[in-house]
């Protein structure tokens, strides 16, 4: 079932969930031991994230280095699978640009489409760690816009190869970020929005927002997207904030605002635990608020802490 058809036959705001693959070495079971807690809410869809390939310099025998890639986080597509298999729900794998190329992208197009995943969330996706700035495969996308052409075009039966006559059509539902805060690399808000609206006038269905702490803030997104033209669903991503480093990792790294009064009171605290508790809070009344605006659905970044959100879901179900 496609994400829009979720939102399309809701009566009230419904939960989705967003979890990180584990690491390599680990078993499916982190997952559902990660995810069991949360089923108890009926979620809608579980998101699950995509990690590229690191380049990392391996020392040889001889004193020299080499550059090898590796995965810390593979197995996204079959995590998905995994979990509509055993939850019976629907999953929405990412799929990125970086790490990529276009022929690369149609097959694993075509897997979830032979797995019967109908569901993507397409992002452009991070520099790598050893990138100053995002830097495409050779041969792959550079930009999120080219990479829902793509799958749009795979579902009007258009593959890369030209003798491909009568190709099957597949039915992904398209999902793509938004940024009620900018993207970091956008020079304005106004920009920002353009090349949303230009992503939303290619072919995707819905967008899912990068975390924020002041629901403010997603309104005016929401305000400011429609009143361009952008008419599709605009979920809001919630995550809380559970220790005192994240003041300053979560704003470096994602480029969101911390709100002064969050801020004030997490700066009281003397252990992560009361952190835990101020974050679960703030958490709740944002989601409290969410809900009562009529927010299609409330999407929580779990990302190895699903007790705080089960303690937050349990008081707004």
């Amino acid at each position: 079932m496609k994400v829009t058809e979720h939102i399309n036959g809701a009566k009230e705001t419904k939960i989705s969930f967003e979890i990180l693959p584990p690491l390599k070495g680990k078993t499916i079971e982190s997952i559902y031991n990660h995810l069991d807690p949360l089923m108890d809410f009926k979620p809608a869809f579980i998101n699950v994230t995509y990690h590229r390939s690191e380049q990392v310099f391996k020392k040889k025998p001889d004193g020299t280095f080499e550059k090898i890639e590796i995965r810390k986080r593979p197995g996204t597509v079959g995590i998905c699978a995994a979990i509509m298999n055993h939850y019976k729900i629907d999953a929405v794998p990412h799929l990125i640009c970086g790490g990529f190329n276009v022929q690369e992208t149609e097959n694993a197009l075509i897997d979830l489409a032979f797995l019967g995943i109908d569901n993507v969330l397409l992002l452009r996706g991070d520099a790598s760690k050893n990138e100053a700035v995002f830097e495409p495969e050779e041969n792959g996308h550079a930009y999120a816009i080219d990479l829902i052409k793509q799958a749009v075009n795979l579902n009007h039966g258009i593959y890369l190869e030209d003798d491909i006559r009568d190709g099957n059509k597949t039915n992904f539902c398209i999902g793509i970020a938004g940024y009620p805060e900018k993207h970091f690399e956008a020079p304005n808000l106004q920009s920002d929005l353009n090349y949303l609206k230009m992503k939303v006038d290619a072919g995707a269905d819905y967008i899912t927002t990068q975390m924020f702490f002041d629901n403010n803030k997603y309104f005016e997104f929401v305000k400011n997207c429609r009143a361009i033209g952008i008419q599709v669903p605009i979920i809001p991503g919630l995550k809380p904030i559970t220790s005192k480093k994240q003041l300053n990792v979560l704003p470096r790294i994602f480029h969101v605002d911390i709100p002064n009064e969050l801020s004030n009171e997490i700066i009281k605290c003397k252990t992560d635990a009361e952190v835990e508790i101020v974050g679960t809070e703030w958490l709740l009344q944002q989601s409290k608020e969410l809900k009562k605006a009529g927010v299609p659905v409330l999407h929580y970044y779990t990302l190895g802490k699903p007790h705080v959100v089960v303690n937050v879901a349990k008081q707004i179900a």
